[in-house]
């Protein structure tokens, strides 16, 4: 699930003061061209992101959805203290820890956040997983490429449910029909060669195949240390019976 600030998320006090910190130089100039992963929750992306990020030449974060929420779908900024406070309280934020340099700007903030990960992991490509809003990475790099990975919506509305997040299908596909249209509006603004779809389907039934095709769209082949995700996460390795479970789940 993801945190979305409301003004009882921003308190009077930091609540973290440690996490302030001046970014390193390197750390200000932008990312030309960083890689986004998007798609509904229970989509796949944690899979996904969990392969990518084994890749011994490629960081893949998760929960990266506080970057977008200090600004709306105009481009109106939130204030910069009120969004210091606000992501103290995201428990993404919090797990991942970057520091935050109250001398940049918005922009340049949560620029900031994606290349202290890349330096961190002393990995070349650097990319992030988000599933809400996603068309506003726009507005920050106007040159984002994106993994939009897809799933059965019916197996979607199944997950959502199992998970407690829904009470029946319809309420349970929401998740998947808003970042489909999502999507859709994505598909409209970014050209087809800084894109490229993945079924979770043929993610899980020709894996090998379907990771060398993500990884060749960010410039690199398939690297067998990408399944070994399976030895530090609670993960399993891909197994056919994850497809289609809305057959004989989803009454």
């Amino acid at each position: 699930m993801v945190n979305r600030p409301s003004k009882h998320a921003v308190g009077n006090q930091d609540a973290h003061p440690a996490l302030y910190a001046e970014a390193d130089p390197a750390d200000i100039q932008m990312l030309r061209r960083p890689v986004f992963l998007v798609g509904a929750e229970r989509s796949g992306t944690m899979l996904l992101r969990l392969m990518l990020d084994h890749h011994p030449h490629i960081a893949f974060g998760s929960g990266f959805d506080y970057s977008i929420y200090g600004l709306d779908s105009h481009g109106r900024l939130m204030n910069l203290v009120d969004y210091y406070r606000w992501i103290q309280t995201d428990r993404n934020f919090l797990a991942q820890r970057p520091r935050i340099d109250r001398r940049l700007t918005y922009h340049q903030l949560v620029n900031s956040f994606l290349k202290q990960f890349q330096r961190d992991s002393q990995k070349p490509t650097i990319g992030a997983t988000i599933h809400t809003h996603f068309d506003r990475l726009l507005q920050i790099w106007p040159e984002a490429s994106f993994i939009h990975i897809v799933r059965d919506g019916r197996d979607v509305s199944r997950s959502c449910m199992a998970m407690g997040w829904a009470g029946d299908g319809w309420h349970g596909a929401e998740r998947w029909i808003k970042a489909e249209k999502l999507w859709d509006k994505v598909t409209q603004q970014v050209p087809e060669h800084r894109r490229y779809e993945v079924r979770f389907e043929s993610l899980i039934e020709d894996t090998v195949n379907t990771l060398d095709g993500v990884c060749q769209f960010m410039g690199h082949r398939y690297h067998p240390d990408m399944m070994d995700y399976a030895k530090d996460s609670g993960y399993s390795l891909p197994d056919g019976r994850l497809v289609n479970q809305w057959q004989h789940k989803l009454s």
